[in-house]
């Protein structure tokens, strides 16, 4: 596995993905930096980690979605290749045109950080091979827009085609109530393009991959995009 994590100013949780994906593959990922116009050559992975790219200035994501490498992250995706976009790196995606929908404040209007309980949808895919069908994790969040919105259409498109990839819920997996932290429509917390080689998701599993640290619930991830490359 190849992997390019792209760094914005602001972001800062980009040693976080590096150290999950270097646990998982045995190769440490290569930093790009926001104005580079290409990827490394062999690229199979691209992150945009969380953080607050360009200080969350006009809407979270917004400027970071037209910075110069994304022209190359665009191209890396059609052409099938794996893009994962991490809390910012989510807003970044729904900004860039690679994901549909946007992420607005938090139904709350507060910033929201504690651990969270998640619901795998499918998992024939890179990103969950690891976990089971209706696997109930927990990881992290910490965000103040992450309230996903869709349109009827794109919603009933989303569901439709099984590209919900996770969705909050409690600890028994129960959707709904007090389990959604954010107000997302349909208690959505991550979604896949129609491809599904494009994952963005609000949570931060890269946070749970040590014991010492609360759990290893976000290692099926990292661990899925291992045996993903070595498939």
């Amino acid at each position: 596995m190849k992997a390019a994590v792209v760094v914005f100013p602001g972001s800062n949780r980009e040693g976080d993905v590096i150290r999950a994906l270097h646990q998982a593959t045995g190769h440490a990922p290569q930093k790009i930096w926001h104005a580079d116009h290409e990827l490394p050559q062999g690229t199979d992975l691209v992150v945009l980690p969380g953080g607050f790219s360009y200080g969350d200035y006009l809407r979270c994501g917004a400027i970071a979605g037209r910075a110069a490498i994304m022209d190359a992250v665009r191209a890396h995706a059609a052409k099938g290749g794996l893009v994962l976009g991490i809390c910012n790196g989510f807003q970044i995606l729904v900004e860039s045109g690679l994901l549909p929908g946007v992420l607005m404040r938090n139904a709350g209007l507060k910033f929201i950080c504690k651990m969270q309980h998640l619901k795998v949808g499918r998992t024939d895919t890179a990103f969950t091979s690891a976990y089971t069908d209706g696997q109930v994790i927990k990881v992290a969040i910490a965000h103040g827009e992450g309230n996903y919105i869709a349109d009827e259409e794109t919603l009933k498109r989303l569901e439709g085609e099984n590209r919900v990839a996770f969705r909050y819920c409690d600890a028994q997996g129960k959707l709904g109530g007090d389990a959604n932290p954010n107000g997302s429509l349909n208690d959505i917390a991550g979604i896949y393009s129609d491809r599904l080689n494009v994952l963005g998701m609000m949570p931060h599993p890269e946070n749970l991959i040590e014991h010492l640290v609360g759990g290893i619930d976000g290692r099926g991830l990292f661990d899925s995009l291992a045996k993903a490359r070595a498939a």
